[in-house]
């Protein structure tokens, strides 16, 4: 399963994202984040938008973990995160780990791309940590 990738609000991300980077969108007249990413800014009315690069990093808002699968591509467990981009708070990105975690609201992240996918993933920042941990009834991080 593979993501539109030339639609005209969204081909800028996927085009960093080719290169293993992470961007936004900003108006290139007034500089405000365009999140999600249109054509038109919301603050000034521009319609001068330009991706630029951001760190790959960011903190964890939240988690659930899904259980029951609905495509064979997603084994399951799996926890789906919502993650705050460290040098643009205001943008939020959503990403998967295999399996179940312990998390914790506000917890660093580090964004990776796999060989073949436009779609960044998460991971957490230490490693140690990042085995999942199978919490029977955890449905749902303490962050929502």
């Amino acid at each position: 399963m593979r993501p539109v990738t030339d639609d005209v609000d969204t081909e800028g991300f996927f085009s960093l994202a080719a290169d293993g980077k992470l961007g936004v969108a900003t108006c290139g007249a007034c500089r405000a984040v365009l999140h999600p990413p249109t054509g038109i800014c919301p603050a000034c009315g521009a319609v001068d938008v330009v991706w630029r690069a951001v760190a790959p990093t960011g903190s964890l808002v939240t988690w659930t973990v899904v259980e029951r699968q609905v495509n064979e591509a997603f084994p399951t467990p799996y926890t789906v995160v919502l993650v705050a981009l460290d040098e643009v708070p205001e943008a939020c990105l959503v990403g998967q780990l295999p399996g179940r975690h312990e998390l914790v609201p506000g917890e660093p992240m580090v964004a990776h791309f796999d060989d073949d996918s436009v779609l960044p993933q998460w991971r957490r920042v230490d490693d140690r940590a990042a085995s999942p941990h199978p919490p029977a009834g955890q449905t749902q991080g303490d962050g929502a």
